[in-house]
């Protein structure tokens, strides 16, 4: 984090905007580049003056959403093929992508929204998206609603609160333990609906 900040502060606009873009598009990719220590970076970026915090949102915003519909489309595109590549594994192992392929065909359109907030099971839901045929403007609407909800959040709150950066920390975290009870209480309610309908099969 400390590294990357200090590399981006070196450069004036409009080249924080490009790197920001290109490793947003990268994490959409699989990746393993934390997506959130990015928008972290482009917010700290934005407070220090080397960026316009709005165009820095809409980058950020254009970047995420860019990463995650090519890895839709490679779903789309190559699908099965593609999964059976053993360079594909080192990115989705085969045991994450049945998994998430099988989330998606109990859960549905939801999962795509809660994905985005799930950095280790982003990649392999948008892909089986991609690979089950779901539309894309369903995919772009439930993955977009998610996105603007957490790049604006986390780039806008560590610019205006950018002289105290363990306070945003702590902002940031408290808005990822929110969503991963969002996430909990929803699992929750499907689980319980799943069991209410077994029950009432079992009585018919």
């Amino acid at each position: 984090m400390e590294s990357l900040l200090k590399f981006l502060l070196g450069f004036n606009a409009p080249i924080p905007y490009f790197f920001v873009f290109g490793i947003l598009l990268a994490c959409g990719l699989g990746i393993p580049i934390p997506e959130d220590i990015t928008l972290f970076a482009a917010g700290v970026l934005s407070y220090y003056g080397k960026a316009n915090v709005y165009v820095m949102i809409a980058i950020g915003m254009l970047g995420v959403m860019l990463g995650d519909s090519m890895i839709f489309y490679l779903g789309s595109k190559y699908g099965v093929r593609l999964t059976e590549n053993k360079k594909f594994h080192k990115i989705i192992p085969p045991a994450k992508f049945e998994k998430m392929s099988e989330s998606l065909r109990v859960r549905g359109n939801r999962l795509i929204f809660f994905a985005r907030f799930m950095p280790g099971f982003r990649a392999a839901a948008f892909f089986s998206a991609g690979t089950l045929g779901l539309p894309y403007r369903v995919f772009f609407l439930f993955d977009g609603v998610a996105a603007l909800i957490s790049v604006p959040s986390i780039i806008y709150s560590v610019y205006y609160f950018g002289d105290q950066v363990d306070r945003v920390i702590r902002i940031i975290q408290g808005i990822e333990h929110g969503i991963a009870g969002a996430i909990f209480l929803g699992i929750l309610f499907f689980v319980m609906k799943w069991m209410i309908k077994k029950r009432k099969r079992q009585r018919a």
